[in-house]
């Protein structure tokens, strides 16, 4: 059995690997191939002069016999190469074939001579055919025995001086038939490598022994092999090098041989025993000089190779426990200073072959795994690298074309990241790279004056803060002034991978340049799509929390310099709901101004309104004013825009709702008007579902409650669901705005703008609020009548019908002109004499006519008919028809708020006194009465100045069962708390209701009374109250209804008490 130390090396392969003198010398540039230079110079052995002599006279015949003579010699002679052999007299065919040529009898049976012959027989045979057949035979030799080896390389390079394309073809056969196949079998890794060593034990291997298994007798072979293949590949190098004529050959053979070669590096041990890393880069050197240039493939592959197998070596200062056992040691030091300088001559050669930043940038792209390297050795060992290449580059080198490399920015960011390495040696020769790349760049353009930033790179000592402000200030400056866009664009790029690092030095660096870039003016329109595109895709990646918040604040930067670029990007980034995609809008909110001017490309980018072509589909068609309409409705909630949207309140109102028009052209209406408000099930919205939740979101976001609500309790809000009601609903909107004085400034100039406007639907839109507004006397507050009325009369000529219609409407107002005002009055009067008769003929009608009466005097109406109609109305409050019910009680809302300022509190009076009816009637049986009764009864709560106002337009418009009515009783008690004795005594009335819900609701309001506010009652009520109280109570005992004695049960000993106290 092998043995297998404790560290983990297997020794068999070690051994194989550890090279003795004799070979060391075989692989030395400096010594082998000193036959084949004393043969091409003349200075050969003293009888090699006269043996050459006697073989120029032999015939084709006679050579050709010479060769198989002495290779079948070699052959019979070699099946025990293992061992230096002794060779004996017993051959006389030998000695027969050479006697005639008077050699030394024992010279002729020498191994090493009988090579020399076969090199110089095949140097001076002119057929080919012959030359390449022995060549291919004395390749087929065992390699073992280090004289046999040296004695097959002579030969070779003997031949070579002749038939050097014969030769070369011979070595990349060998190489690619026997050498890399049996590689290729043994990187397998499972065994599979059998069949081909079974193959390889001809008669002329050593067959295994129990003492020498087929694996050592694979390595040992193997060994043997590489020794052989590179030392001919090293002597056909050197006569290539010495050969004058070299470059006017086309070697079509060399990456072939270069396959072999790095075959051979990959399968080097992992760490330094013996110089054939340093040979084998040496020698593929040597072959890339020759012609045709190698491509960048056969280049890449090279430099792969080559930087892996250095670059993963263990540490020289590893202590020797923990490698092989070694005799003797080697110099691990010296070793790998010279394997490093090979590399660095290999990296000068295929820079010196292209002098252009292109290769530059070739080389460096090989160099950047390691650059990312988790291992800071191997990084250490890369910047060496590159930072030598680049002294030589700059020292040496002067290009001869100019190139822009755009990946040059990507290998410069990646060089930048290690500034903050841990390794010092690591930080400044990153430091140093950086500079030598921009000061390639300046020379490259031809520049004569020097750039202070790029020059300031230099030192790289900083000690403090503001130093390391400072210098990555003038990093940044260098940048801007040396770089292409194309290369700035991937340095960012570069730096933005480096936030999701997992050291948290790299990702403050990475955070710190890209705040001080987008702060600076560095970065073009251009770039910003990218830029944004690949933070975006950084994000998730980012780990540490004061890096993430580094990195909005240079979004916010990024922002305001290029506010549109921007805006555009993060609109197709995603949806604003999406969790990486909200932070960088609120980035864009950091200051007023950037937030004001992000709103606005928002709303120019909702008003970019395409038409829909033909045979498009709605799945297809996706014009940004979508984008934008689903961003505005996500922003309206996010509190660092609340402000803003309030600034804006008015161009996005308009916005809206001629986007909401334009959707209805495009047919854009599925699930528009099945959207449940009562669920927490999310699912994206429809395109009219996101404008109209939009639209409510505007006025609830920026505390516009009451016109939210009066929309929604008058169902407004289904109005605009719709095309054909679409008008109705902006009219109803705008009359609750007008009403409310929601931002009525605003909105009447954005809605003299686009009446201006070219397209129709913006027309439509603005017309009907403008007409509305013109019902409230503070508009010319705001605008004086002639704007108004030059505003108007131009659009008397607009193509659209409505818009013609409605501006004869507003012409026609009481606003523009005064004098209707009293004959308005006049017909109130006159309308209040029909209403006043016991049995007005259609009541309901009258109502409405009164309503619109109501509605076109506005405040300019009569107070003292609004009174008398008011206290009319309170009675038809419990008419048996519902319609009146009904119509009663939405009339009452708007008289209370048409009699002016000096009926104002006796119409609060008034809503005072409706305030326990309209309570009870949201009990009532008939849907549109108990509407109408919410919609009244939170008029009233408005007019009256409640406290809970906000949250008692919440229960009324969602609340639903006994916790919404018991909210909705506190909210009316605690406004009113002095008022319970007059509560109370209202709601004793509707115990006698013939309305069941209504006598229901009164028993709930009379028991929450006596439950919750008994002590308020013992202070406010009166003996004779009480004393009602008593026989109201009574007439419940002996009801047939079992809910109403259930309640006298319940509270006859509330009542009683409360009789006790109060005297």
């Amino acid at each position: 059995m092998v043995a297998v130390p404790s560290n983990g090396f297997h020794q068999s392969l070690w051994r194989s690997n550890c090279l003795s003198p004799r070979e060391e010398q075989e692989l030395d540039f400096d010594h082998l191939g000193e036959g084949l230079v004393e043969v091409s110079s003349g200075d050969g052995p003293p009888w090699e002069a006269e043996l050459v002599s006697r073989i120029r006279a032999l015939s084709a015949t006679e050579k050709s016999l010479v060769l198989e003579t002495v290779s079948h010699y070699l052959e019979e002679r070699g099946q025990g190469a293992g061992k230096e052999q002794v060779w004996g007299t017993e051959d006389v065919a030998i000695r027969e074939l050479l006697e005639p040529w008077h050699l030394v009898p024992q010279q002729t049976l020498e191994q090493t001579f009988l090579f020399h012959l076969s090199g110089l027989v095949l140097r001076e045979c002119d057929d080919t055919e012959l030359v390449k057949s022995h060549l291919a035979h004395l390749l087929e030799l065992p390699h073992q025995p280090c004289s046999q080896r040296e004695g097959i390389a002579l030969a070779v390079g003997l031949t070579s001086a002749s038939h050097l394309e014969d030769v070369w073809a011979a070595l990349e056969h060998l190489g690619r038939t026997r050498f890399l196949r049996s590689a290729l079998c043994l990187a397998d890794g499972q065994g599979r490598w059998e069949p081909e060593l079974k193959r390889l034990r001809r008669p002329h291997f050593l067959p295994p022994t129990p003492q020498q298994p087929d694996s050592d007798l694979h390595w040992k072979w193997d060994s043997a092999l590489k020794t052989s293949f590179l030392a001919a590949a090293v002597m056909l190098v050197k006569a290539l090098r010495r050969e004058a004529g070299t470059q006017s050959y086309k070697f079509m053979q060399t990456p072939e041989l270069i396959r072999c070669l790095l075959c051979i590096l990959q399968r080097e041990p992992n760490f330094l025993a013996t110089p054939f890393r340093q040979k084998i880069i040496l020698v593929i050197v040597g072959l890339s000089n020759l012609r045709p240039c190698l491509k960048p493939t056969v280049k890449s592959t090279i430099l792969q190779t080559c930087l892996k197998s250095l670059y993963t070596l263990p540490p020289l200062e590893l202590p020797d426990s923990s490698l092989p056992p070694q005799d003797p040691a080697p110099d691990v030091m010296a070793l790998y200073q010279k394997t490093m300088c090979a590399l660095d001559l290999l990296l000068q050669t295929f820079i010196s072959e292209n002098k252009s930043m292109d290769e530059v940038c070739f080389l460096l792209q090989h160099a950047e795994p390691w650059l990312k390297s988790d291992e800071g050795l191997e990084c250490r060992r890369a910047v060496q690298s590159i930072s030598l290449l680049l002294q030589y580059v700059a020292d040496v080198l002067k290009f001869t074309e100019e190139a822009t490399p755009s990946m040059l920015g990507h290998q410069i960011g990646l060089l930048t990241l290690l500034w903050r390495d841990k390794d010092e040696v690591t930080r400044n020769l990153s430091c140093q790279c950086v500079h030598l790349l921009l000061q390639l760049l300046v020379l490259q353009k031809g520049r004569t004056v020097e750039l202070p930033h790029v020059n300031r790179l230099k030192q790289w000592e900083v000690r403090g803060s503001r130093e390391w402000q400072a210098k990555l200030y003038h990093t940044v400056k260098a940048f801007n002034e040396t770089l292409t866009v194309a290369q700035h664009t991937q340095l960012v790029l570069s730096l933005l991978h480096g936030l999701g690092s997992h050291g948290p030095l790299r990702c403050d660096l990475a955070s710190q340049l890209l705040l001080t870039m987008f702060q600076e003016p560095g970065v073009k329109p251009e770039q910003v799509a990218e830029v944004l595109q690949g933070l975006f895709r950084e994000l998730p990646g980012i780990v540490f929390k004061g890096i993430r918040q580094t990195v909005m604040q240079a979004v916010s930067a990024l922002g305001a310099r290029h506010t549109q670029e921007t805006v555009e990007v993060v609109l197709c980034l995603g949806h604003p709901s999406e969790r990486q995609v909200l932070p960088l809008w609120k980035a864009l909110a950091t200051t007023p101004r950037l937030t004001r001017e992000v709103v606005t490309q928002l709303y120019m980018k909702l008003k970019l309104r395409p038409p829909r072509l033909l045979g498009r589909s709605l799945s297809e068609f996706r014009p940004i004013s979508l984008l934008a309409l689903g961003t505005i409705y996500e922003l309206l909630y996010v509190q660092e825009f609340r402000a803003t949207v309030r600034w804006a309140f008015a161009g996005i109102l308009l916005g809206l709702l001629t986007q909401l028009h334009y959707l209805f052209e495009l047919g854009l209406l599925e699930d528009i008007s099945d959207y449940p408000e009562d669920t927490l099930e999310t699912k994206p919205l429809s395109p009219c579902r996101t404008c109209l939740e939009a639209l409510k979101g505007l006025f609830w976001t920026t505390s516009y409650w009451e016109v939210f609500a009066h929309l929604k309790l008058l169902s407004g809000w289904e109005l605009l669901e719709h095309p054909e009601t679409y008008t109705d609903g902006v009219t109803l909107l705008a009359r609750a705005m007008a009403q409310y004085n929601c931002e009525v400034k605003a909105v009447l100039g954005q809605a003299a703008i686009s009446l201006k406007s070219t397209e129709e639907r913006e027309n439509v839109a603005a017309i009907l609020i403008i007409t509305e507004f013109l019902s409230s006397p503070e508009v010319f507050q705001h605008v004086s009548r002639r704007a108004v009325d030059n505003c108007l009369s131009l659009s008397l000529s607009n193509s659209s019908q409505l818009v013609r219609a409605m501006s004869l409407k507003g012409l026609s107002s009481t606003l523009m002109h005064p004098k209707k005002v009293a004959l308005l009055r006049s017909q109130l009067l006159g309308l209040l004499d029909s209403f006043l008769k016991p049995e007005p003929k259609d009541i309901t009608g009258l109502m409405e006519v009164l309503s619109h009466v109501l509605h076109r005097l506005g405040t300019q109406g009569d107070g003292a008919v609004s009174v008398k109609i008011a206290q009319h109305l309170l009675p038809l409050f419990e008419d048996e028809r519902e319609e009146v019910r009904a119509g009663a009680i939405f009339l009452f809302g708007d008289v209370v708020y048409s009699g002016g300022k000096k009926f104002r509190q006796t119409l609060k009076g008034l809503a005072f006194q409706a305030l326990v009816p309209l309570l009870l009637h949201q009990a009532d049986p008939c849907p549109k009465v108990v509407m109408k009764a919410k919609f009244t009864f939170l008029r009233c709560a408005i007019l009256l100045k409640w406290e809970f106002r906000k949250e008692l337009s919440s229960k009324l418009a969602w609340g639903r069962g006994p916790g919404a009515e018991n909210d909705i009783f506190i909210y009316m008690v605690e406004s009113n708390f002095s008022s319970c004795q007059q509560f109370l005594m209202q709601a004793l009335t509707y115990l006698d209701s013939p309305l069941q819900g209504l006598k229901l609701a009164a028993m709930k309001f009379i028991g929450g009374m006596l439950q919750d506010y008994f002590t308020d009652l013992c202070f406010y009520l009166k003996k004779g109250d009480v004393k009602i109280l008593q026989k109201s109570f009574e007439t419940l005992r002996e009801d047939q209804d079992s809910v109403c004695r259930k309640f006298y049960l319940s509270f006859l000993a509330d009542v009683m008490e409360l009789s006790q106290y109060v005297t």
